[in-house]
């Protein structure tokens, strides 16, 4: 009786069972463009794209803004008789240092002083440095050291200055179009024999290459040189300088510039310790300055975009993204994994996406995507597997489009070829 039991629920259980019915969106439903206009790179002409507030990272859905790493290498110039620099095993030792706490400050992000009393959140900033050697060179390790007496050296100003001069990235640099340059040059030994003349930590960036002053007259404490480094990436990456006119961002007040906070006003209270000003701390990054270095990277037109490790370019399982409620993506983006819309959740995308190479989108049933004039591609030249939208029972995925959306690199359905029957 028992096994007869048994039998009736799991006949009932498959009698109730609906498969899953799967397809893949074909070239024909994509409306067809109205206008001769040229797609504008990625951006498709929405405004919200441009705004830098869309790229701050989401702490709700981190996973919707990966980590980038910016792929840097470091190098120590010193005169020819190695006098004027540290020595290359004290040299190694600080570079990684040196990154190390950079990448510290960007991964802690402190809560801002200004505006005063705010209730702004320190956001994840979400991008790292990564030391990158040349590949297929097992004795390179990206530090490297040179000896010139002509160009070892960093004179900040006066007749002879040449903080802004590019002859050293040109001569040393090495793989400046995929590596940011890190050059650490001491002042001239001229400008410090003067018992007047203060060796502090200065940098300019130089859009190549970062040249970084005033570690080696410092000693081996690389505390103070990873707040000019970060200060300085932060330039490369669109950054402006906050105390004195508008960088594009309302969260970053103009300010008095102290140095420090004091017991006595305006330093009491309009200090700041924001990366982009001159401060004693300079380790906060603003909500609009997080979403501005995300914009740039995410520009396709963004010369700084090449310094960044392509992780978009490998499909990585373990990026998989699931949309589970309501979300609207207004940025750029680019995707390192899958993307799947589950029963309930709706994303709607109205900006340029990338999906790595053999990607897919899945909108599962009771799933919803909207393409709001957007731009669906894949950024590596290569090719992504399209949208596959699911039904099972009456449940039914959905795909909705607003307005020309554009959909890139796809292997479309009907072009895949049909196997011959054995």
């Amino acid at each position: 009786m028992y096994k007869y039991f048994l039998a009736l629920l799991l006949i009932s259980g498959l009698a109730c069972y609906k498969p899953i019915i799967q397809r893949l969106v074909q070239r024909s439903e994509v409306p067809e463009p109205t206008s001769n206009q040229k797609l504008p790179m990625g951006l498709r002409g929405q405004s919200c794209c441009n705004d830098y507030s869309s790229y701050a990272p989401d702490t709700m859905h981190l996973d919707h803004s990966p980590m980038k790493y910016i792929r840097v290498n470091v190098h120590f110039m010193n005169s020819a008789d190695s006098t004027n620099n540290f020595d290359e095993e004290a040299g190694v030792t600080y570079a990684l240092g040196l990154l190390k706490a950079a990448n510290y400050d960007i991964e802690t992000n402190d809560k801002l002083f200004l505006p005063y009393g705010n209730d702004l959140p320190n956001l994840p900033p979400q991008y790292r440095y990564v030391l990158t050697p040349r590949e297929n060179d097992p004795g390179d390790d990206g530090i490297y050291f040179h000896y010139d007496d002509e160009l070892y050296y960093y004179i900040v100003r006066g007749r002879d200055r040449n903080r802004h001069k590019t002859e050293v990235i040109k001569k040393y640099g090495v793989q400046l179009d995929t590596v940011l340059n890190i050059f650490l040059m001491p002042h001239h030994p001229d400008s410090t024999a003067s018992p007047t003349y203060k060796a502090s930590q200065c940098g300019i960036a130089l859009g190549d290459a970062v040249k970084v002053a005033g570690g080696w007259e410092s000693g081996p404490d690389f505390w103070q040189v990873r707040m000019v480094l970060n200060h300085e990436v932060g330039h490369i990456y669109g950054l402006s300088h906050t105390w004195a006119y508008n960088d594009g961002c309302d969260d970053t007040p103009r300010n008095p510039q102290c140095w420090n906070r004091t017991d006595e006003p305006p330093c009491d209270t309009a200090a700041s310790n924001n990366l982009m000003d001159y401060n004693a701390y300079q380790r906060a990054w603003s909500p609009c300055q997080i979403g501005k270095i995300h914009y740039t990277m995410s520009n396709l037109n963004s010369k700084s975009r090449r310094y960044l490790v392509p992780n978009w370019c490998t499909l990585h399982e373990d990026k998989h993204i699931f949309i589970q409620d309501s979300v609207h993506w207004q940025s750029m983006k680019d995707l390192e994994g899958n993307l799947t819309i589950q029963r309930g959740g709706i994303l709607q995308i109205s900006c340029r996406v990338a999906i790595p190479p053999g990607g897919k989108i899945t909108v599962q049933p009771g799933g919803k995507l909207i393409l709001d004039n957007c731009l669906l591609h894949n950024s590596c030249g290569e090719m992504w597997d399209g949208i596959e939208i699911q039904e099972q029972g009456k449940y039914k995925g959905e795909v909705v489009f607003v307005g020309e959306p554009v959909i890139q690199d796809v292997i479309w359905p009907e072009l895949v070829p049909v196997s011959e029957p054995n």
